[in-house]
C-alpha cells in the first residue's frame, strides 16, 4: 500500500462517511439484521455502532490495511463479538451457506472484480437470507452519465479505486432474482457522486 490509500485516503474517507446523511442510511439499513453477519469493506469500521443487540457475530473484511488500523479502535468497544480480517472480497475463505445476513456499504464501488464478489457474498449465504447494501453509482440522467463516466479514471485514482459509473441494480440483479432497491439522489452530495442504491438481495431458498 502506498502513503496516501494506507494513510491520508483512511483518514479522509473517516472524516467524509463519518457524518450525516451517512449515519442515518447506516441506521436505517442495519437495524432489523440480525444472527451470524458478514461485512464486506469493513473500511474504518463506522457501521459498528449501527448493528443492533440481536447480531450474534460480526465477520469483517476490508483490503486496506490503513483503514483496519481505525476500525481496530472500534472494534476493541465492540459489545459484538467481531471477526476481522484484511481481505478482499473477491476470494472468501468462509464455506458455503454460512451466514444470516450479508452487509455492503459504499463498497461495491471500489471492488476491482465486483462481479466476483457478488458471486461470493451469494456463495456464502444461507438459502433464503439476505444481502443488505446502500451504494452509490450510475445516475438515472443522461448529463450525469456524462460527466460520470469522464471523471471515474480520475475518481479510481483519488479514492482508491472508486468508480462512480457503475449500475449497481444491473450488477446485483446479475447474482441475484429477488431485489428489493431503491434509487435516489442523496442530500447534500453532489448529484455525479451522490445517486445511490439501497435495497436488500435475497438469496434462493
Amino acid at each position: 500500500m502506498g502513503f496516501y490509500s494506507d494513510i491520508i485516503f483512511p483518514w479522509g474517507i473517516d472524516l467524509m462517511m463519518s457524518g450525516s446523511p451517512f449515519s442515518d442510511y447506516r441506521k436505517a439499513l442495519l437495524k432489523d439484521i440480525s444472527g451470524d453477519v458478514l461485512e464486506i469493506g469493513f473500511g474504518t469500521g463506522l457501521n459498528l455502532a449501527y448493528y443492533p443487540e440481536t447480531v450474534t457475530k460480526l465477520t469483517v473484511i476490508d483490503p486496506n490495511q490503513g483503514m483496519n488500523r481505525y476500525a481496530k479502535k472500534r472494534i476493541e468497544s465492540s459489545v459484538i463479538p467481531v471477526e476481522n480480517k484484511v481481505l478482499g472480497g473477491e476470494n472468501l475463505p468462509m464455506n458455503d451457506n454460512s451466514f444470516d445476513a450479508v452487509v455492503s456499504t459504499w463498497t461495491l464501488c471500489s471492488i476491482p472484480q465486483i462481479e466476483q464478489a457478488l458471486s461470493e457474498i451469494y456463495r456464502v449465504l444461507k438459502p433464503g437470507e439476505k444481502f443488505y447494501f446502500i451504494e452509490h453509482g450510475l445516475s438515472n440522467e443522461a448529463n450525469i452519465q456524462v460527466w460520470q463516466n469522464r471523471l471515474t479514471p480520475l475518481q479510481k485514482i483519488i479514492a482508491d479505486g472508486c468508480h462512480l459509473n457503475r449500475n449497481m441494480k444491473q450488477l446485483i440483479e446479475t447474482q441475484f432474482n429477488q431485489v428489493q432497491i431503491e434509487e435516489f439522489y442523496a442530500s447534500d452530495i453532489p448529484k455525479i457522486a451522490g445517486y445511490m442504491y439501497r435495497g436488500v438481495a435475497i438469496k434462493n431458498a
